[in-house]
């Protein structure tokens, strides 16, 4: 069994031509790392939606660890922490105020008037979370003093507090200046292997989903492919080769002759699957540029959406 189970799950707005979400099924194993990826209005946030509880399905079946979303709701919402791309915050309440309502409504502890009287691992928590992201000098005042990237990071804060089995990303970055987006991604991956945290990612910083276990692509509702990052690239995209010359014409006529295609752009660009140590051993021309460009996820994402864009017109 997987921690998440999805299987035929349809979603179609009511006056809606076409589902939102058509037909998808995945599933995400016990401490995978998960990336769920598509275009804006792809299906994404619908998906998430209706996994955390906040969005009733039209049809399919979806259960985390076990509970199903819509039969054991309650039972979903413990096991999960999500941090959404609106913010969810009480402005009347200080930093620390939504910090503790929401521990408290997970049953990490009871209640107690004042920060002081909370017990020492949960005091413990709280600090050492706002240190990580960057909020420690903000915690106590009111949220509507508190700028829209602090904001952002003390949801952070909210969705790690109870340590989840399952924690949602949806877009959770969108907003951190470098240096509190490393130490979030820092944070989450000691998280993953202390606790076995899964977690689902859905994010446009597509560098953020390079290491992940696995990738889902969606687009118009529907799973364009699911499977490693590195299956991925190999589907879409070739490495290549980056070459020069001084006497470029010798070194095209030589590519071409030994069966290499290429293209001419700034550089002498030649994709390859064989061992490009092979092909350089080849060749007879002195060079005076060589590189090897591995494609990133990006590149195959990027690479995904123009072919999606090409075949519709």
């Amino acid at each position: 069994m997987g921690m998440i189970e999805v299987n035929n799950l349809v979603k179609q707005y009511k006056g809606a031509k076409t589902p939102s979400v058509d037909d998808i099924s995945f599933k995400v194993d016990n401490g995978e790392f998960f990336a769920f990826l598509g275009p804006n209005g792809a299906g994404k946030t619908t998906t998430i939606s209706i996994l955390t509880t906040t969005l009733s399905k039209t049809s399919g079946e979806v259960k985390i660890a076990g509970f199903d979303v819509e039969k054991d709701a309650r039972q979903v919402r413990e096991k999960v922490g999500i941090i959404f791309q609106q913010p969810s915050l009480d402005p009347q309440l200080t930093a620390e105020q939504n910090i503790r309502f929401h521990a408290c409504l997970y049953g990490m502890c009871g209640y107690r008037p004042t920060f002081k009287m909370m017990p020492a691992a949960y005091r413990k928590k709280v600090l050492e979370l706002a240190e990580i992201v960057g909020i420690q000098d903000v915690l106590f005042r009111p949220i509507k003093k508190l700028s829209g990237g602090m904001q952002r990071k003390l949801e952070i804060i909210r969705s790690l507090i109870h340590t989840p089995d399952v924690l949602f990303l949806d877009e959770s970055t969108q907003g951190l200046d470098a240096v509190s987006r490393r130490g979030l991604w820092d944070y989450i991956n000691d998280v993953r292997n202390q606790y076995g945290t899964t977690i689902f990612l859905t994010t446009h910083y597509i560098d953020e989903a390079e290491n992940v276990d696995k990738v889902c692509l969606i687009n118009h509702g529907e799973i364009a492919a699911c499977c490693s990052p590195e299956e991925m690239k190999r589907s879409l995209l070739k490495q290549e080769l980056v070459l020069d010359a001084e006497d470029r014409t010798t070194l095209t006529n030589e590519l071409t002759a030994l069966g290499l295609t290429f293209t001419v752009n700034g550089r002498v660009i030649v994709p390859y699957t064989e061992s490009a140590q092979e092909i350089i051993s080849r060749l007879q021309t002195k060079l005076t540029v060589l590189r090897i460009h591995e494609p990133s996820l990006e590149d195959a994402y990027v690479e995904f959406l123009n072919k999606t864009r090409r075949g519709a017109a």
